[in-house]
């Protein structure tokens, strides 16, 4: 292999590949540069590990030719056979070098590698990626050439593996930010905190619909089940709400023991209100709809659950609110105080769903007047509204 054109691959990974815009890009760009100075090969692996509740890792597969192809697997496929018979595992858990040349006995034992013998694969190896934290990573080396890799090509890998291990923490440590914000404040607070948004006192005004719902009788099931069905139960609960939400436009901004705050944003320059209103109470639809169908089977009885949901349309302030160095990322203001009082409303009512006068008006809907009624902290009574569909339902 050529040593300048090695020389110029780790230079450019050492300054940090600034010339590659994704991690795609990047990727591409080293397969691209090594063969160009004359490592000889055919397709190109990177697994990286994630710090992620469902995912276990994300890969990325350079083929000559071809676009980077991203995928991502769960944590099912720790108990998978195939994983259990490939190099990456013995990678992941002993940190060393698996090769498999396509002539060589011993690399019948690695089922994957028959399908690479098939598409006419000379030699295999695979690489550990070690980070700064101790976390061991993965690579994958191909190539179709007679003979295989040379000493000079496997010396080669192996002075790569250094700076791409860098430059491929760095990226993993930025996305893993990304990630774990996403997971715990929602991705518009997430993107806003990475943004530079982290002192106390910044905060925006917004419109938006705005949702807070609340199990029915949660209470009484805290005082007669374990703690940890209790758990079990909430998590089945609030994945009946938050696919609905986050498929039709909102964000899960809090979780209050059994209660939920989400918010819909409406583009005030768009003027898309009436649009929003009317996912919002579609995802209301699907949630109502999923939560009924909800069954939990804790011994010989199957709990049954219901719901209510309040929504209203207003502006809210939105940004860090907390004391010392513990703040939230959250959202107050009358309107979400609003729907809090609602919310109660419509558990003494029997109603699944209500909605404030504001939100009626928006949402053009077959809509009930339920009356006004006093809420505390406001100088006025507020009309509710239900929807007409609905049966109210007395709680025991």
């Amino acid at each position: 292999m050529e040593s300048s054109g090695l020389q110029r691959v780790l230079n450019w990974l050492i300054d940090g590949a600034r010339s590659s815009g994704t991690s795609a890009d990047m990727i591409a760009a080293v397969c691209e540069r090594l063969v160009d100075a004359g490592l000889p090969l055919s397709r190109f692996g990177i697994f990286i590990r994630t710090l992620h509740p469902e995912i276990f890792g994300r890969n990325f597969i350079w083929r000559q030719g071809q676009e980077v192809e991203i995928g991502t697997v769960d944590f099912e496929i720790l108990e998978t056979p195939e994983f259990a018979k490939s190099p990456l595992r013995i990678v992941f858990e002993q940190g060393i070098e698996v090769r498999g040349r396509m002539d060589d006995p011993d690399s019948r034992r690695f089922p994957f590698l028959d399908d690479m013998r098939a598409e006419g694969v000379t030699d295999y190896i695979a690489v550990p990626m070690p980070f700064l934290d101790g976390s061991i990573h993965a690579t994958s080396w191909v190539t179709r050439h007679p003979g295989g890799f040379s000493d000079d090509d496997i010396a080669t890998i192996r002075m790569i593996m250094a700076p791409l291990a860098r430059v491929s923490e760095i990226v993993t440590l930025r996305r893993t930010a990304e990630m774990l914000l996403d997971t715990y404040v929602g991705n518009r607070a997430g993107a806003r905190i990475l943004g530079g948004q982290i002192r106390r006192g910044h905060n925006d005004t917004m419109q938006a619909a705005i949702w807070l719902s609340d199990l029915r009788g949660f209470t009484a099931l805290s005082d007669r089940l374990p703690a940890e069905t209790v758990v079990e139960i909430l998590n089945h609960y609030f994945d009946c709400q938050v696919t609905a939400i986050r498929g039709h436009g909102g964000e899960v901004l809090k979780f209050m023991g059994d209660g939920l705050l989400a918010v819909f944003p409406i583009d005030e320059y768009v003027g898309d209100a009436a649009h929003v209103c009317t996912r919002v109470l579609e995802a209301a639809r699907e949630s109502r709809a999923s939560v009924e169908a909800l069954a939990f089977p804790v011994g010989d009885v199957v709990e049954r659950f219901r719901f209510g949901v309040a929504l209203h349309v207003g502006n809210i302030l939105y940004g860090n609110i907390g004391g010392g160095n513990r703040l939230d990322f959250t959202c107050i203001g009358p309107a979400v105080n609003l729907a809090a009082r609602m919310e109660k409303i419509a558990g003494r009512l029997g109603r699944t769903v209500v909605a404030s006068e504001g939100f009626a008006d928006v949402c053009q809907h077959d809509w009930r007047d339920l009356g006004d009624f006093p809420i505390a902290g406001f100088s006025k009574a507020q009309r509710v509204y239900g929807l007409a569909e609905e049966t109210p339902v007395v709680m025991a």
